[in-house]
């Protein structure tokens, strides 16, 4: 089938169509068509590691440690505000954070070292709010004025709470607020991504503040990354004094219930904790307790049972991977010792944008001397390779944002060099067809055994470069890995270009002329 010509262009259109897509799609996001890395448009670096200078852990519980460190780190980022941030673990005692694009590094070690914070608190009605919501919206308009983004809401009482007694004199009344966020279940709002920003600065506000209900606060669910509802943030209305907080938590840890084999949560807690927890969970059965993580709800389980020293949350509906995520959570905001920073280094914009400039003219002296070596030594058949080799660039680029990977000043070395694997597997194929042409076979014949007889030695060549990357990734960090990634995606796609694209091109190509004509090889 793939011989079809008709099929060969085909599958090319939608690899040019599908990168271009994901490029555009990136560039809209983000105003670049990839995402950047640390050390190409400035930022911050870090290596954390568990302080053990108080206390001495074995190696399972330095590694359990990381893995709870890895989750409070992942939750704390999210306050920066950074995009397309990296975390991730460095052997099996450390954690790597690269904040692309932020220069605040002292309100980033503040954030990275500060002792997590486990807490139980209750779960309030939002109905405890219908009577204040039209004030919050008034206080929001009065300290913001038009800074507020209002929008104006033509009848009140058939908004978000029917009945509600404050309206102008016009008949209308701006709606900063309550525009965005919508009531939900019996105790939490949801609220669009893009209006989040919008809502946190109104909550912010003093006068907003003073309007809460006596003893109660708003806050945040934790982001829930990949899952339909993570176009929406949940808010939830909290009873400020806590239920219990985690330094009485001893372990906790998912597993399947074995009478109905749905997800729970099992967790311990110490003597102490066992006796405040039986006596707030069983004045209140049936109110939903939330888990807070650094101030993040997590999970809004309700208390069905009176819990003593010994518990279990069911997860609902939730997966066992849920289930684990909410045990680490609850572990984290029991970490045996601090995080520590032991390297940090801060990447100016300026030295990014030498290192985007330099790179800028690396690549281009590069790829322009492989275009004019090419074709001034293979003529028009070195015109169909560079032809191949701008489908390699695109599919390159778009394989990064595919993953989700960014591209550093060693991944452009990376590129680099994959366009010189690329411009190799097209030199054997092309010398192929030069010796198959001297002992005198057909054009056509001749492209088909040159393919045919380079296949193994650009496959083998590219198969141990692909290893050796592999290996890089798998023991490297940082900037290595960046190398290793571009030079991964880069040998795929010179394969691809290589062996289909520019075959194709040829069979266009000998499609359209005789065997008097020859080849311009």
């Amino acid at each position: 089938m793939l011989q079809n010509l008709k099929v060969r262009l085909a599958i090319i259109l939608v690899a040019i169509l599908g990168s271009v897509f994901l490029l555009y799609r990136n560039y809209e996001r983000q105003d670049s068509i990839v995402t950047l890395g640390l050390d190409l448009q400035g930022g911050s670096h870090f290596a954390l590691e568990i302080d053990e200078s108080k206390v001495a852990l074995t190696p399972e519980q330095r590694a359990d440690a990381i893995d709870r460190a890895l989750k409070i780190v992942r939750t704390r980022v999210d306050e920066l505000g950074v995009s397309e941030p990296v975390i991730q673990k460095a052997g099996s005692d450390r954690i790597i954070v690269e904040l692309a694009g932020l220069q605040s590094q002292g309100r980033a070690k503040e954030v990275l070292q500060r002792t997590a914070f486990l807490k139980f608190q209750l779960v309030r009605s939002i109905g405890e709010m219908q009577s204040i919501l039209p004030r919050m919206d008034r206080a929001v308009v009065e300290s913001l004025g038009e800074e507020s983004g209002a929008p104006r809401a033509q009848n009140p009482v058939g908004g978000l709470f029917k009945g509600s007694p404050d309206q102008d004199t016009a008949g209308t009344s701006a709606t900063p607020f309550t525009s965005k966020v919508i009531p939900a279940a019996e105790g939490e709002f949801v609220v669009q991504a893009a209006d989040v920003p919008a809502v946190e600065r109104y909550l912010a506000l003093p006068a907003v503040q003073r309007l809460l209900p006596r003893g109660t606060q708003l806050l945040w669910g934790a982001t829930e990354r990949g899952r339909a509802t993570a176009d929406f943030r949940r808010l939830y209305l909290l009873e400020s004094r806590p239920m219990m907080t985690g330094e009485y938590l001893e372990q906790a840890q998912a597993q399947s219930d074995p009478q109905t084999m749905r997800p729970i949560v099992t967790f311990e807690l110490s003597r102490r904790g066992g006796r405040i927890f039986e006596q707030v969970t069983g004045a209140n059965l049936q109110r939903q307790m939330a888990i807070v993580l650094d101030d993040r709800v997590f999970s809004a389980p309700v208390i069905q049972s009176q819990i003593s020293n010994r518990g279990q949350i069911d997860m609902g509906g939730a997966s066992l991977e849920e289930a684990s995520d909410l045990a680490l959570v609850l572990r984290a905001g029991a970490l045996p010792a601090p995080l520590r920073i032991v390297e940090e280094r801060t990447v100016g914009p300026s030295l990014g944008q030498d290192s985007i400039d330099n790179g800028k003219i690396a690549g281009i002296v590069g790829i322009a001397a492989v275009i004019v070596m090419v074709i001034g030594y293979y003529r028009f058949s070195g015109v169909l390779a560079v032809l191949a080799l701008g489908l390699y660039v695109l599919m390159v680029l778009a394989g990064l944002v595919a993953i989700g990977a960014t591209l550093t000043f060693p991944g452009i070395a990376g590129l680099i060099l994959s366009v010189g694997m690329a411009v190799d597997a097209n030199v054997l194929i092309f010398e192929r067809i030069r010796e198959e042409l001297a002992v005198g076979r057909s054009i056509r014949a001749a492209v088909s055994e040159g393919f045919t007889n380079a296949l193994s030695a650009i496959v083998d060549s590219n198969l141990t470069t692909l290893i050796t990357a592999g290996v890089l990734y798998y023991v490297g960090t940082g900037p290595v890995r960046g190398f290793a990634v571009t030079l991964g995606i880069g040998i795929i796609a010179s394969m691809f270009t290589a062996i289909f694209v520019t075959r194709t091109l040829f069979m266009l190509y000998v499609e359209r002329r005789t065997a008097a004509q020859g080849l311009s090889i």
